[in-house]
């Protein structure tokens, strides 16, 4: 079945980097666009990236353009999110998605805290 991992989270002190993985298995990772969800505490999950099939597209929400870059590698099955000038708000559990045959399949999430 499709399944999706991710990994790379952590505490960051505002400014600071970090780039999340998510690796893919279950279907033709080279055929789907990838996406990059979070969702802070009492707020909704919200779309942060996407990059289409081949990578030749991507696009950022308008909160984190600039800052941060999604790219992936089909030969390894897995899409990154290079985090860059990390902002207190940018706090979040990010969650790796794909869509695939109509149905969302979501990873167990994986943890941003930004503080000093």
């Amino acid at each position: 079945q499709v399944q999706v991992v991710e990994s790379g989270g952590g505490l960051v002190q505002p400014g600071g980097s970090l780039r999340l993985s998510c690796v893919a298995s279950g279907f033709v990772f080279s055929w789907y666009d990838m996406n990059w969800y979070r969702q802070a505490p009492g707020k909704e999950r919200e779309l942060v990236a996407t990059i289409t099939s081949a990578g030749e597209t991507t696009n950022l929400a308008a909160s984190v353009k600039g800052r941060f870059t999604i790219s992936r590698d089909n030969a390894k099955n897995t899409v990154y999110l290079q985090m860059n000038s990390l902002k207190p708000e940018d706090t979040a559990v990010y969650y790796c998605n794909v869509v695939v045959g109509f149905k969302y399949s979501w990873g167990q999430g994986t943890q941003v805290t930004v503080s000093s």
